[in-house]
C-alpha cells in the first residue's frame, strides 16, 4: 500500500536520514538532481535539513510517498515565487528509491503535488528533468507540456553531460 504525505518542517527533521537515503540512492543510480558523485547519506540529508526552513514557512511544499510504512519517495512544490508571478510553482526533486520503482509511486506523487499546487493558489507549475530518461516519459503521460531541450545543461553524477527538457502545466 502506497501512502503519500506532506511534511511539515519537524517531521521532515524527523524524517532526514530517510530522506537522506532516497536522494542518495538516486544519485548513486546516476540520477542527475544537483549532485555529483561520490555523495553520501549524510551530504543528501544536510540537503534536506537545509530546506527546513523554507518548508516551515510555507515557501516549500514537501511531499513523501510511503511503501509499507517506509519512505520511498519524494516531490516538491516551490511556492516561493517572484512578485510578478504568484500564480506559478516549480516542481523539484520527484526521486524514488531504485528499490521501489516501477509501482506507479512517482506518478501518485506528482498528482498530489498538483494538488498541493493547487491547494496553494498555483495555476500554472513548471519543472525540468534529463531528455530521454523515465521522468521525461511520464511527465508526458501526465500530461505535461514540453517546451523543448537545452543541450548540455546539466550533469549526470559521473560527469557526463546532460541534456535538459522543460516543462510547463497550466493546473
Amino acid at each position: 500500500m502506497i501512502q503519500v504525505r506532506q511534511l511539515t518542517a519537524p517531521e521532515a527533521r524527523e524524517s532526514l536520514d530517510a530522506l537522506g537515503g532516497v536522494l542518495a540512492d538516486c544519485v548513486e543510480g546516476g540520477a542527475s538532481v544537483s549532485f555529483m558523485s561520490p555523495f553520501s547519506k549524510a551530504e543528501a540529508a544536510a540537503f534536506f535539513e537545509r530546506l527546513l526552513p523554507e518548508i516551515e514557512c510555507g515557501d516549500r511544499i514537501l511531499l513523501t510517498a510511503f511503501l509499507e510504512s517506509k519512505l520511498v519517495g519524494t516531490v516538491q512544490v516551490i511556492t516561493a515565487t517572484p512578485p510578478n508571478q504568484p500564480h506559478r510553482g516549480d516542481i523539484a526533486k520527484l526521486l524514488v528509491h531504485r528499490s521501489a520503482r516501477g509501482q506507479g509511486i512517482a506518478a501518485l506523487l506528482m498528482q498530489h503535488a498538483e494538488e498541493a499546487a493547487r491547494a496553494a493558489g498555483k495555476s500554472l507549475l513548471v519543472l525540468d528533468t534529463c531528455a530521454g530518461g523515465t521522468a521525461e516519459r511520464l511527465y508526458e503521460r501526465l500530461g505535461w507540456n514540453r517546451v523543448g531541450v537545452i543541450p548540455k545543461y546539466a550533469l549526470y553524477p559521473d560527469g557526463r553531460w546532460c541534456d535538459t527538457t522543460i516543462f510547463w502545466k497550466n493546473l
